[in-house]
């Protein structure tokens, strides 16, 4: 399945983007959250050297209905929050992609863990960018055990040719040296290994071109 790794930029006018770019050394960890039709629900722990500061600025905020500490020391603060405008968990709720937890906000910008389906994560694009969110893709990527690719004696082979340096350059051992070495006819070694090496080579150019995640605005 895809794993994304996103940087999604909260917009200006969201009290948790204002609140970290206002104080760009604080580092906001959502530990928690979930939202309804009207209002969202969060659990953060906040480390900064200015936490009185921050925590006013919170209180502050307009769409911060209810803030409540529940534990403190030295330099960080875990409080319980609710908003009326969770707007960073509307695209991921439209999408059905679930997000990752925890994620990180710094300075406004907060990075996301993403693991969904090709099509869910095309959607998570598409409700990003309609909900004015920019975004940009660090990250697409998709794991695959090897076992799942490749048949055992492929799997076995392909690790006898790295160990012995039928991969290297130069290479280190022929074909033929290989075969003998592991007490296999020549043409039933080229054809396992040839077989072996187009299917890796197809899911690697599969993971390159397959995740339809962009964003028109990064």
């Amino acid at each position: 399945m895809p794993q994304a790794n996103l940087t999604v930029t909260i917009p200006d006018g969201i009290w948790i983007g204002d609140v970290s770019r206002a104080r760009p050394n604080a580092n906001i960890r959502i530990l928690a959250a979930l939202t309804g039709d009207d209002a969202g629900v969060g659990l953060a722990e906040i480390t900064a050297s200015d936490l009185p500061d921050i925590v006013a600025d919170i209180q502050r905020s307009d769409s911060v209905t209810e803030l409540e500490i529940l534990q403190q020391y030295e330099e960080t603060v875990l409080v319980q929050f609710e908003t009326t405008m969770p707007l960073l968990l509307f695209p991921v709720q439209d999408s059905g992609v679930p997000l990752t937890m925890p994620f990180t906000i710094t300075d406004g910008q907060a990075e996301w863990e993403i693991t969904a389906p090709q099509h869910r994560l095309s959607e998570l694009g598409t409700q990003l960018d309609e909900f004015g969110i920019p975004f940009t893709v660090n990250e697409v990527h998709q794991h695959i055990k090897p076992e799942q690719l490749l048949t055992d004696r492929q799997l076995r082979l392909v690790h006898a040719a790295v160990e012995h340096g039928y991969y290297d350059t130069p290479r280190q051992c022929s074909l033929t040296e290989l075969a003998a070495d592991i007490e296999l006819a020549k043409s039933t070694c080229s054809e396992t290994l040839h077989r072996a090496e187009e299917k890796i080579i197809k899911q690697f150019l599969e993971n390159l071109d397959g995740t339809a995640l962009t964003s028109p605005r990064s």
